[in-house]
Parts: structure tokens; sequence; C-alpha cells
């Protein structure tokens, strides 16, 4: 079971032969990627991420964000993100949430395509983060 979770996550041949070592040993990236698969083991219907690579590299948080969009196949992905890049690669559908209140919300290409709020169209215009 343990190999099993670790490969769907992409991390098994990175730890196999570390399997008895502390968790800290990995890289933040690697963490994630435990935490994940850890997560998958309870076999979840949903996944709920929040911030998922906020302090990830570049590279570590192009691996997790891959690694969702695989995932998206088989389970109910929530995730939280600050990060537009993100969303863009990831949602099927995007609720955009400004000062606690829901703003807009639909599928995620007519959302970034073609928003009806003035406040969704002005956050994805750059006016403000």
């Amino acid at each position: 079971m343990v190999e099993h979770y670790l490969r769907e996550v992409g991390l098994w041949d990175e730890v196999s032969d570390r399997l008895h070592q502390p968790a800290t040993r990995l890289s933040i990236g690697q963490q994630q990627r435990l935490c994940l698969a850890r997560s998958l083991a309870v076999e979840p219907e949903y996944i709920l991420a929040d911030e998922a690579t906020s302090a990830l590299d570049p590279q570590a948080s192009k691996t997790v964000e891959d690694l969702f969009v695989r995932l998206r196949e088989r389970y109910s992905i929530i995730m939280v993100t600050h990060t537009l890049r993100q969303a863009l690669h990831i949602a099927d559908h995007v609720v955009f949430v400004y000062m606690g209140r829901v703003v807009e919300q639909g599928p995620a290409e007519q959302v970034f395509r073609n928003p009806q709020n003035e406040l969704t169209q002005n956050y994805l215009a750059g006016v403000f983060s």
C-alpha cells in the first residue's frame, strides 16, 4: 500500500531507499507530495488543497500542479489558490471570492475568458492581486 501511493504521487523512486528516515529530511516539495500520498491512502471522495504550492520552488510547484491535473480524473479536488496561473492550469470550475464574498463562479473557461463581473474582469486584468 505504501509503495502504491508513493508511486501515485511520483515519490517512490525518490524515497524508496530511505523509507525509515524521518520525513523532515525530505525537501518541502517531497513533503507536500507525501502529505498527498497519505491523503490518498484513505481513499477519499474529495481532495482539499489549501495553497498546496505556496512554499514551493517553481519546479516543485509544477510537479504538484501536474499531479493535481492527473488526479482530477479520479477525484473531485477543491483547491484554494491565490496564484492565477495555477488556477488557469488546474481548474475545471472557478469560484472567485473577494473580501469573503463570492463574486463570480462557473466553468473555468467561461470565468477566465468571459467574466461577467467587473471585479473579476479587473482581477484577471491585473488591476489588483
